[in-house]
């Protein structure tokens, strides 16, 4: 593993902690010497991890559509800035740079990007894993609705496991260097199975 891909808010929370957990990542991951691929914003907990990433001796690269950048939301401190066309564009530049995600807290958009790459795993697209850093609790009833849907059929268990989580950055990045991907992902049944 040399870069993981950080998913996060471009707004800081309600509650502290989550900035602590921003900063406390990028840290880690320029510390542990890789490579940190994010958004490419300077606002929220987007600009909080790679700002930590960058004061810690660490290299940065952002990965920003148009209509962001020129809502003057780029940073422009950052080893790198690729400025693409579209919010695809984006994900999959951002795929391709990196070598697993860890999504701290956020919103529709952070789960939307996680959820995508998870799915891309399921179907056999990249075998890199994915995982949740559930500060103070924050992924809880998310998790426990991944097992709900597993519980009820939805999804297979080496689905649901390939998705992991921490309460700190160093345990997920430890889980993140073990991970060994389903051998044959096969994610429906059908009658001729």
């Amino acid at each position: 593993m040399k870069s993981v891909c950080v998913f996060c808010g471009s707004s800081y929370g309600s509650n502290p902690v989550y900035t602590h957990a921003a900063s406390e990542t990028g840290t880690l991951i320029a510390k542990q010497g890789l490579t940190l691929v994010y958004g490419g914003a300077k606002v929220g907990l987007m600009g909080t991890v790679a700002d930590a990433a960058l004061a810690a001796g660490g290299e940065v690269i952002g990965v920003l559509p148009t209509s962001l950048q020129e809502k003057e939301l780029a940073h422009d401190g950052l080893s790198q800035l690729h400025i693409v066309s579209s919010m695809h564009e984006r994900k999959a530049q951002m795929a391709e740079l990196s070598d697993a995600f860890l999504t701290l807290p956020g919103g529709a958009g952070t789960m939307e990007e996680l959820f995508e790459v998870w799915t891309w795993g399921q179907l056999g697209l990249h075998n890199k894993p994915c995982g949740f850093l559930n500060t103070q609790g924050f992924y809880d009833k998310l998790l426990a609705f991944l097992d709900f849907q597993t519980q009820e059929g939805f999804m297979k268990p080496v689905m649901r496991d390939m998705v992991q989580a921490a309460d700190n950055p160093a345990d997920l990045l430890e889980m993140f260097r073990a991970y060994q991907p389903p051998a044959t992902p096969k994610w429906i049944e059908t009658d001729e199975t």
